[in-house]
C-alpha cells in the first residue's frame, strides 16, 4: 500500500495543492512501472518547501551548498511481525522547480510530475550515480511520462 501526505511549508504551494494531489494519483497509476512492491507498505511525506530550506537540507545531507528542485530520503523498517515498510521524505522547492521548468521551456506541472516519477524510482532502489544506472532510470522515467502524455524531459531546451 502507498500512503502519502502533502506537507506545505511555504506560501508558494497552497494554491497548487489540488492539482498536485491529482498529479500524484495519476503517477501512482504506474506503480508497476515504478517498481513499487506489493509486499512493502510505503509511507511518503511530500514536503513542499522553498530554496532556503532545501539548500540547508542539501548541504547537511549531501554537502552541496546550493538549492535543488528535489531531495529524496528513504528509511526501511523490516520486522518479523509486520510487513516491510518504507518511510520516505521527498522535499520539493517551488522556486527551483519554476526556475528549471522556465529554463527548459516546460510547464511547472510537467516538471513536477517528472520529479515525482524520479523520486518514486529512488524510493524503489534506482540510483543515477553511474552512467549505466542513470540511463536505466531515465528510460523508465521517459516511459512513464510518455504514458501520461508528457514529452521526454531530456530532449527539452
Amino acid at each position: 500500500m502507498i500512503n502519502y501526505i502533502l506537507i506545505c511549508q511555504t506560501k508558494h504551494w497552497p494554491v497548487r495543492l489540488i492539482k498536485i494531489d491529482a498529479i500524484i494519483k495519476n503517477v501512482l497509476k504506474f506503480q508497476k512501472d515504478l517498481n513499487f512492491k506489493k509486499a512493502i507498505d510505503y509511507d511518503c511525506n511530500l514536503i513542499l518547501t522553498n530554496n532556503q530550506l532545501i539548500k540547508k537540507m542539501n548541504y547537511k545531507y549531501r554537502k552541496i551548498n546550493k538549492a535543488t528542485d528535489v531531495l529524496t530520503f528513504i528509511s526501511t523498517v523490516d520486522t518479523k511481525k509486520m510487513k516491510k515498510q518504507k518511510i520516505c521524505d521527498i522535499f520539493l522547492s517551488a522556486e527551483m522547480i519554476t526556475k528549471n521548468a522556465t529554463n527548459n521551456n516546460i510547464s511547472f506541472y510537467n516538471h513536477l510530475t517528472h520529479l515525482f516519477v524520479h523520486s518514486f524510482l529512488h524510493i524503489n532502489g534506482y540510483v543515477h550515480s553511474k552512467i549505466k544506472d542513470f540511463h536505466k532510470m531515465k528510460k523508465i522515467e521517459i516511459k512513464v511520462l510518455n504514458k501520461m502524455g508528457i514529452n521526454n524531459p531530456y530532449l527539452q531546451n
